[in-house]
């Protein structure tokens, strides 16, 4: 499983923080790279630019775990673009945010998000959650093969 690349698309250093203690609670050791913001997420995941989590050649991540708030370019573009560009289109995106909007979550599945999971406040519920999320998406979900370059 540690070469399953986990993108991690998060501006909040505590958030990015809470989930790594959860993936190394829950012992998910996957690589885990983290995206400050939307723009560095593109550039890590088109390999636009240089990132210091990607590998010349290297192959996408399993999953992208993306909040919405984010700075430069925001989640739900981050997915619009995602879902518009051949090479990600298939590619697992689960938000992972603290909206309670309900446009959120309709935005978000319209744009063609694999899941919509609200953080929980409670770190044992966070804990919880983290451990299903790794579960299913790491280990029970059969992705597409990986046709990105």
């Amino acid at each position: 499983m540690r070469d399953k690349v986990i993108l991690l698309v998060e501006d909040n250093p505590d958030d990015v923080d809470l989930t790594l203690r959860a993936f190394k609670k829950c012992n998910l050791l996957n690589e885990v790279v983290v995206a400050w913001d939307g723009a560095e997420a593109l550039g890590y995941l088109f390999g636009e630019e240089s990132h210091e989590g990607r590998r010349e050649g290297c192959s996408p991540p399993q999953i992208v775990l993306l909040d919405l708030n984010l700075p430069k370019i925001g989640g739900l573009e981050v997915l619009r673009r995602l879902r518009a560009d051949e090479r990600t289109r298939l590619l697992p995106v689960i938000i992972l945010t603290s909206s309670k909007e309900e446009q959120d979550l309709m935005t978000g599945y319209s744009l063609g998000a694999n899941s919509y999971i609200r953080k929980p406040v409670d770190f044992d519920q966070f804990l919880t959650a983290v451990q299903q999320l790794g579960l299913y998406w790491l280990l029970l979900n059969e992705s597409p093969p990986n046709r990105a370059q």
